[in-house]
């Protein structure tokens, strides 16, 4: 008896040694890495067949059975996996169960237009592209703001998706950040700003992010256009013309176009235009509601970048003479 019992503690120490080597090892994988998708409600059964129809070759018996007696089987998470070659056992249950999803990476980019931002949704890798086929009010409404123009909604950053997400699921994101920026910056609104609304706010920073990438300058351009406002001169400024324009915008701004009426075209028409025309990062956003304190009313480029401003028309006139004339 005593060597019966004797034998099944042996054994039992052989295979609890096999069970922890195996646990520890490389599971075999034909390829570099293998994408595994596990939908919700998917039993820890149905996640070990699923681990082994996408390529590890490996007993999903042996799997379902490890998922089980770790204790861990009902904590594992739906997601889209990428199980790279080297993972062990241990190793895909953890990932499994911290729900270490493979991710994908999508920058939106500062003065990007809706237009553009769909262009790269389009193209984005293993997004799952429910907004193809769609209008741009369409897409709107199935982000919940059904007659709201989508310009400028969408705030400039990178983000993180996995794969298989929705490139709606994406918007949303961006679209709520943007919304937590704007109403941030808009605390820090000036006494004396010109703006009544937020709204007002991200269509002058649309502007702002257009005119100019150089940080430094963005607070005196918003001041330009708050002083104008509050004198109720028009802002006549290019960016707002070219995207009236649209696809008629062949690269080369004529006296024509800055004579062609559109609801944008601030040459023709007073005020802000009725819509943001592009996407404002977070500079341009403080700049606009919180411009720097000058009192200049012009600005013309001076070659390398950055702007010469003027509080009269005859100063701007002589910079113009200078930076843009050569004179």
């Amino acid at each position: 008896m005593r060597r019966f019992l004797l034998l099944l503690v042996l054994l039992a120490s052989v295979l609890g040694g096999a069970a922890a080597w195996w646990l520890n090892q490389p599971l075999p994988m034909a390829t570099d890495s293998v994408d595994v998708s596990i939908d919700p409600r998917t039993s820890a059964q149905g996640v070990a067949q699923v681990v082994v129809r996408a390529g590890v070759d490996t007993s999903w018996q042996l799997l379902y059975a490890w998922f089980r007696l770790s204790g861990d089987a009902r904590q594992i998470r739906a997601g889209s996996y990428e199980i790279e070659r080297g993972t062990t056992p241990r190793g895909l249950l953890r990932k499994l169960v911290l729900g270490e999803e493979s991710l994908r990476a999508m920058t939106l980019v500062e003065g990007w237009t809706f237009r553009q931002l769909r262009e790269a949704l389009a193209t984005a890798p293993q997004l799952r592209h429910e907004t193809a086929g769609l209008t741009d009010q369409a897409i709107m409404e199935r982000l919940g703001r059904s007659g709201q123009h989508p310009e400028g909604r969408f705030f400039p950053d990178t983000y993180s998706y996995a794969k298989g997400s929705s490139d709606l699921k994406l918007l949303a994101l961006a679209m709520r950040t943007m919304d937590r920026h704007l109403q941030a910056a808009w605390q820090h609104r000036s006494a004396d700003s010109p703006l009544q609304t937020p709204e007002q706010a991200l269509i002058l920073a649309s502007i702002v992010e257009k005119e100019t990438g150089r940080e430094a300058d963005r607070p005196q351009i918003a001041a330009v256009f708050s002083n104008r406002l509050r004198v109720g001169m028009m802002l006549q400024t290019d960016p707002t013309v070219i995207y009236g324009l649209g696809e008629r915008f062949d690269g080369n701004l004529r006296k024509k176009d800055l004579q062609t009426d559109t609801p944008w075209n601030t040459y023709t028409r007073t005020g802000l235009p009725p819509t943001p025309i592009a996407m404002p990062g977070r500079n341009a956003l403080l700049a606009a509601v919180a411009p720097a304190p000058t009192k200049a009313l012009y600005f013309v480029a001076r070659g390398d970048g950055s702007s010469e401003f003027s509080a009269s028309l005859d100063e701007h006139n002589r910079a113009v003479n200078k930076f843009q004339r050569r004179q």
